[in-house]
């Protein structure tokens, strides 16, 4: 679904995928694995564009389920460009592991990770804090973990934040605390994205606050310990 004029999202891929559609495409995130096909079929079909014009794969942070599509849309867009937080490179090569979840969800994720194998690979740029890329401005906000990446557009005052915040069309909350590696730096981070200049905030799940979302972020911001 287009959610402002050349920035989209990609319904059904589990965590959300975003595409900016201006002289070339920009994906962000790409949902869990076996994703890359829905998201290639959107360009192809909602867009009308080719995968070839992908520049650019963003990745907020390396849980599976915003990275599974990657392989599919490289192999679709050979010279696109996938760019992550450098505090996050090692898990994605594959040489530290990502700390699995708290609980019985934990239990649950290792399962899942004996029958669905996560792809590793070289990231193609290290991003750091103010970097510019595809006209977004990268804003390191870890807590949810270390390397997790936000993006502002300051063309449409829109912003995407990962997992460090979710809006379920009524509630602005935090990201789930037992996926949270660092919950008091993950607050600090939300005090960070309370003092951007946004009206848009697209999250990693949950629905988009299309309107004001600067401000509720604000208030929001105001209601955590110190």
């Amino acid at each position: 679904m287009e959610i402002l004029s050349g920035i989209h999202q990609v319904d059904g891929v589990n965590a959300n995928c975003y595409i900016v559609a201006r002289e070339s495409l920009t994906i962000i995130d790409t949902g869990m694995p076996g994703s890359g096909a829905k998201i290639i079929e959107y360009i192809t079909k909602d867009l009308g564009r080719d995968p070839s014009e992908i520049s650019s794969i963003i990745l907020t942070h390396a849980h599976m389920d915003h990275v599974g599509g990657v392989m599919k849309l490289k192999q679709a867009a050979p010279r696109a460009k996938v760019a992550v937080h450098s505090a996050e490179a090692e898990y994605f090569r594959g040489k530290i592991p990502i700390p699995p979840p708290r609980g019985m969800i934990g239990l649950l994720t290792r399962i899942m990770n004996l029958v669905i194998k996560q792809n590793f690979f070289e990231p193609d740029i290290l991003l750091t804090d103010g970097d510019r890329i595809d006209g977004l401005v990268s804003v390191h906000i870890p807590g949810h973990t270390p390397g997790s990446l936000g993006l502002l557009d300051e063309a449409t005052r829109t912003f995407w934040g990962g997992d460090i915040l979710r809006y379920d069309g009524k509630i602005l909350s935090e990201g789930p605390k037992n996926f949270t590696q660092d919950i008091d730096q993950e607050q600090k981070s939300i005090r960070r994205i309370a003092t951007l200049d946004f009206d848009i905030l697209l999250p990693g799940h949950g629905i988009p606050l299309r309107t004001g979302a600067g401000d509720t972020v604000r208030e929001f911001a105001e209601t955590l310990p110190r």
